[in-house]
């Protein structure tokens, strides 16, 4: 589908978020991050927006592994590939082999979860499908995290839904390794 709304350039984005954008583009090794510098047009909510989610991921007090395994578990549910594409090379940084990421993709009920792993797993497809999390899986939450934990794990569910909405209405393209052809 063709982007509703194209990636910018200086004159759209601004010196701030330009800058941004074609740092992030770098160390990426892509041509352009098609979220940031579509995104970036919206000026200070990019951001704020950047400042809040940086305060989840990667700077939350969650272990990055398992921000990691929810996001994808989102991005999986939500059927966004933009989101998917980035947080697979970012979840294995973190230290998430193919196989735990073919796991996530089959999600909470597949064998050789841990009990926290198959909680947090339960709770992102539960916010995900039905906007809440019921009690058996918040107990079971809480037998591993803190309360900060607890608000932030549904802060970060939403932040990743919402961005998953953002992409998909805007249809963000996904971004190209630099020098490749953009997919068909």
């Amino acid at each position: 589908m063709k982007p509703r709304i194209s990636p910018g350039s200086l004159a759209e984005l601004g010196p701030a978020n330009w800058g941004f954008s074609r740092l992030a583009s770098q160390v990426m090794r892509v041509d352009d991050v098609h979220l940031f510098s579509t995104l970036g047009q919206a000026r200070g909510l990019f951001r704020a927006w950047l400042m809040f989610s940086a305060r989840l991921m990667p700077f939350g007090s969650i272990p990055r592994y398992e921000v990691e395994m929810a996001i994808l578990r989102i991005a999986y549910l939500r059927g966004c590939d933009y989101e998917y594409d980035h947080h697979e090379r970012l979840g294995k940084r973190a230290g998430l082999s193919p196989a735990i990421i073919d796991r996530i993709e089959r999600g909470p009920s597949a064998p050789g979860w841990s009990v926290r792993h198959a909680a947090l797993l339960t709770a992102v497809d539960q916010v995900i499908q039905t906007k809440d999390i019921d009690d058996e899986t918040w107990e079971r939450l809480s037998r591993f995290y803190k309360t900060r934990e607890l608000i932030e794990i549904v802060m970060l569910i939403g932040q990743y839904d919402a961005l998953a909405t953002t992409i998909r209405v805007l249809r963000i393209e996904r971004d190209h390794k630099r020098g490749a052809l953009a997919p068909k």
